[in-house]
This record gives structure tokens, sequence and C-alpha cells, in this order.
């Protein structure tokens, strides 16, 4: 069994910045090895359709941005912690949303979601 504690979201003024993580917590028993699974940040905002926001690769990370994020999210993984991060800047309104990470590989796995939002 492997459970994901995701933090970091919250309210922020338009222009501010965020880091979300995600942590995987996994049992001895289960089959999650994180260095083996791909990963990528999605998002959802009220009334739209999920997206995905950010990918990095696995124990050779290469990443991969949506357009409107390009430039001003940073995507990162530190395979010796379990933990994935976003590093979001200059956020606009437009970026409110629940994040949520997501693993790929042998299975998928998804976290739970943390809620961002950007307002004056």
């Amino acid at each position: 069994q492997v459970q994901f504690v995701e933090s970091g979201g919250g309210l922020v003024q338009p222009g501010g910045s965020l880091r979300l993580s995600c942590s995987a917590q996994d049992s001895p028993s289960s089959d999650f090895t994180f260095a083996t699974y791909t990963a990528t940040w999605y998002r959802q905002a009220p009334g739209k359709e999920r997206e995905w926001v950010a990918w990095i690769g696995a124990t050779e990370p290469s990443t991969s941005y949506r357009d409107s994020v390009e430039g001003r999210f940073t995507i990162s993984r530190d395979n010796a912690l379990n933990t994935l991060y976003l590093e979001m800047n200059n956020l606009t309104p437009e970026d409110t949303a629940v994040y949520q990470c997501q693993f790929a590989g042998t299975k998928t796995f998804t976290g739970r979601g943390i809620q961002v939002t950007v307002s004056s």
C-alpha cells in the first residue's frame, strides 16, 4: 500500500509563488519503487476538465510543460526522499485549481490533490 502526502498549497496573491510537494509513503509490502515511475502534475479548475501541467521522467529526468506554465513552473524530484515537487512562480488567477500528483509505471498511482488559489 502506498499513500501520497501533498503539501504546499494555499492562497497566494497574483505574481506570488508556491512550491508543491508530493511525498510517497510506501509500506514494505507495496511494490511501488518511486525512482522507476514517471511523474505528472495535473490540475482541475472549477467547471473545467482536468489537464496535465508538467511531466518528469524517472531516473534520468527530462521534463515537459504545458504552454501556459512554461517558464513559470518547474517540476523536479528527489528519488532519495521519494518526493515530487512543483515550483510555481508568477502565479495568475488562471492557475487556481486542485493540483494532483500522479505516478505511472507498472501501475498508476494518484494523490488526493491540494488546493491552490490565486487571488487578491
